[in-house]
């Protein structure tokens, strides 16, 4: 018989269920009798996520940055080492068996956590999901026209609406359905990029450098934001234990660590060095009408295709968090409900956005910002795990009250409060990108924003957050 939860948030008395039914459980402890599943199942959930044409543009931009080819695949491989950071905050899942919006009640109190989900949980994930959707929207209004049927606005609000639907009806089946989709995903995606590889590199030119190739203080600041680039994907994902929560609480962390970490990095750098390489034969600026030059004119519908069912991957994850994100704030609502509450908003923000206004540019401009936040939340989770030593009592975590072990003071941790607040200062300090922050100036343009950041909200962390519970 499936268990059932008793959880206000999620109903009463409502099955686990399975791939073919809705997911019962939100942000409430997941008992051991429904711990299931293998570690090496996370490889094909993040591989299918990173599979997509954020990655292909991503690595184009290095190019256009002014890098090498060979400047750029180095930039690809390091930015794309914060996987391993994306890994270990996915070890307290199994452990506490509670997503990652739970599971930082100990970094920042019951209230304090409440402000950490709506900012870094909810409203980036929202903008996040906002901007894939136009990219995907965009994508498909190409393979609509190909069918000869012009993109007028109504039909673009229905291509819109569709892939939205898609995307949330993932989202709201939830973890059991992206354990059984994201497999068979993986591999078509990866089959869609071998013959975009076998085009792509038929015209690469590997010996390829700039007309006036960077040198100096100019190279290292592209370096550094080539990196922060890259690195901004993985930082994102401070929900990575939503993925895991479900795995048995013996699963042993290495094993969650390795493989997630290379689900991310594995074919987010293949894909980024495709971009990459594709820019040395090809103009990036625009990469589909790029790619269509380098690539047979038949595969076009199917990489188009592609592009859509890759956004619909990553969106759907993104939107299983936001869910929960909506629930840890403290909003009374079934995680279903939370889930298709997240599209709504994000549908909304794109059809403002592709048809109103240039909104989503300023939205795309903001979020370059993020790191400023996510490389200290990030850093402030992976120390207390450090701190720790993984060590999280999931029903602990769950207690809301003045009495729990995680109210501290007045609801707020201060170490996680004032380590948070301390590295989002010295990063704004520190970057370059919609403005230039004093340090930054004083330097020459280099935008130390992503290892300020994370070094003195951890170092801060490790002085004053020596826990008191698990």
């Amino acid at each position: 018989m499936a268990s059932t939860i008793d959880d206000p948030q999620q109903g009463v008395g409502t099955p686990s269920g399975g791939a073919g039914r809705i997911e019962a459980h939100g942000i409430d402890h997941i008992p051991d009798s429904e711990r299931h599943g293998h570690p090496r199942q996370l490889f094909s959930v993040w591989a299918a996520a990173n599979v997509n044409y954020l990655s292909l543009v991503i690595g184009g931009a290095l190019i256009l940055m002014g890098l090498t080819l060979w400047q750029a695949l180095a930039v690809i491989v390091a930015g794309n080492l914060f996987w391993v950071l994306t890994g270990l905050l996915s070890i307290p899942g199994p452990v506490a068996g509670a997503p990652s919006e739970v599971i930082t009640r100990a970094m920042f109190g019951v209230r304090g956590n409440r402000v950490n989900n709506a900012v870094v949980g909810w409203m980036i994930s929202v903008c996040y999901f906002a901007l894939n959707l136009a990219a995907a929207s965009t994508a498909a209004f190409a393979l609509v026209e190909k069918t000869g049927v012009s993109a007028s606005t109504s039909v673009q609000v229905v291509v819109v609406l569709v892939i939205a639907a898609l995307t949330l009806t993932i989202g709201v089946y939830g973890h059991a359905l992206i354990m059984k989709l994201y497999l068979p995903i993986t591999l078509a995606l990866t089959a869609v990029f071998a013959v975009v590889a076998v085009g792509v590199l038929r015209h690469t030119d590997f010996s390829y450098t700039p007309a006036e190739p960077l040198t100096g203080l100019d190279l290292w600041a592209v370096l550094l934001a080539g990196v922060t680039l890259i690195g901004a994907g993985p930082l994102s994902y401070t929900t990575s234990a939503d993925f895991s929560r479900y795995l048995p609480r013996t699963t042993p962390a290495k094993a969650i660590i390795g493989w997630t970490a290379l689900g991310g990095f594995l074919p987010s750098v293949v894909v980024c060095s495709l971009g990459a390489f594709a820019a040395t034969a090809v103009d990036m600026t625009d990469p589909q009408s790029g790619l269509q030059q380098i690539l047979p004119g038949w595969f076009d519908p199917v990489f188009l295709l592609a592009l859509v069912l890759g956004t619909i991957a990553i969106n759907a994850l993104t939107a299983y968090s936001a869910g929960l994100a909506l629930q840890a704030v403290g909003i009374r609502i079934r995680r279903s409900l939370s889930v298709i509450a997240d599209g709504t908003a994000a549908v909304g923000l794109t059809l403002y956005g592709l048809l109103v206004s240039d909104f989503l540019d300023t939205v795309s401009n903001v979020l370059q910002l993020t790191v400023v936040l996510l490389g200290p939340a990030v850093a402030v989770y992976a120390t207390d795990i450090a701190l720790r030593r993984n060590r999280y009592d999931g029903r602990a975590l769950m207690d809301e009250t003045r009495d729990g072990p995680f109210w501290y003071t007045a609801g707020v941790n201060t170490a996680g409060a004032l380590a948070l607040a301390a590295g989002v200062t010295a990063a704004a300090l520190c970057v370059n990108t919609l403005y230039t922050g004093p340090v930054a100036e004083a330097l020459g343009g280099l935008d130390l924003a992503l290892p300020v950041g994370m070094a003195v909200s951890a170092g801060l962390y490790t002085v004053l957050g020596r826990p008191r519970h698990t």
